[in-house]
């Protein structure tokens, strides 16, 4: 957390639930949080294309730390999702990288193992890991296609650099946590999510739905926050 304790505390509060979690992420989405202990900066221009569902599954407890839209071969120079050199094209698989209790995980799985086109990897502090991709798998989700060039292939998701990742990840939690006095209602919640929730990546892997079409995936999951909160 590179913040202060005291801009910490006027940034975030002090939580007293998981509902108080909840909301800080669902601000964050719709651009009333500029920061959040996993980003310095707020959501990208792209997010832009699927802020109001990023918000509703915050909402639900589905706590994203990153993602993307998807994108079939938008020019390299578009406002929103362009990148690389001009006279390009590029393309995205739609991405979620979240964190979710464990009471929804079962439920969460048995969806995302009846659909044929997404992979994803989820694992505890533990380091429990469940999967449905092979050990050695490498999932481009960002490409482009350029003149004179070999496809370039900037953003890959497999399991070596996601598990290096979940440690750094549960522990800003953890960072989070020490804003607080450590015997306080606070930092035990925020310990609690580090110690008992898993860190989830989705890839929606046919890049010509629509956006959206991941989303669906969480339909009826989670617990909504109560309408004022919203």
């Amino acid at each position: 957390v590179r913040l202060s304790t005291e801009q910490a505390v006027r940034r975030w509060g002090t939580p007293a639930s998981a509902d108080d979690v909840k909301e800080l992420f669902v601000r964050f989405c719709h651009g009333q949080l500029d920061t959040l202990p996993w980003s310095d900066t707020p959501l990208q221009p792209e997010s832009a294309l699927i802020q109001a569902r990023l918000a509703e599954i915050n909402s639900r407890g589905f706590l994203t730390i990153n993602s993307q839209p998807s994108c079939n071969g938008a020019a390299s120079t578009d406002k929103m999702h362009g990148w690389g050199p001009p006279n390009g094209f590029v393309y995205k698989k739609a991405y979620l990288e979240f964190f979710v209790s464990p009471s929804v995980m079962k439920d969460l799985l048995a969806r995302l193992d009846t659909e044929p086109t997404v992979t994803y990897h989820a694992v505890n502090k533990a380091g429990e890991l469940l999967t449905n991709c092979a050990e050695d798998s490498a999932n481009a989700v960002t490409w482009g296609v350029f003149p004179s060039k070999e496809i370039l292939q900037p953003t890959i998701v497999e399991r070596v650099s996601f598990l290096a990742w979940k440690d750094e990840a549960f522990d800003f939690w953890n960072a989070w946590a020490r804003v607080y006095d450590r015997a306080s209602p606070a930092a035990a919640l925020l310990r609690a999510f580090s110690d008992e929730w898993y860190l989830v990546n989705v890839v929606e892997n046919n890049f010509q739905k629509d956006s959206a079409s991941i989303f669906e995936l969480f339909d009826g999951l989670g617990q909504p926050l109560p309408e004022k909160a919203q």
